[in-house]
């Protein structure tokens, strides 16, 4: 299993759509906040600038698609 880790903020209807599917589908994920000074800390590291972005494994996922998601999660 690939390790799951999702970047987002309270009020991003986006983050709220695959933090859902995540919980949806019983993926274990870990959810950082980048308003927090160690979130931002951590997302700055990623080199993105607007959220979602998930990290996957090794991977990012810019944005949150279901069809993104799996490629990256199955594959």
């Amino acid at each position: 299993m690939k390790r799951v880790s999702l970047f987002s903020m309270a009020n991003c209807p986006h983050c709220k759509t695959a933090k859902q599917y995540l919980e949806q589908q019983k993926i274990g994920f870990r959810l950082v906040d980048v308003r927090s000074p160690a979130g931002q800390k951590e997302f700055a590291k990623t080199g993105f600038r607007s959220v979602p972005v998930m990290k996957v494994g090794d991977q990012f996922l810019k944005g949150f698609s279901v069809k993104g998601f799996n490629q990256l999660y199955k594959g």
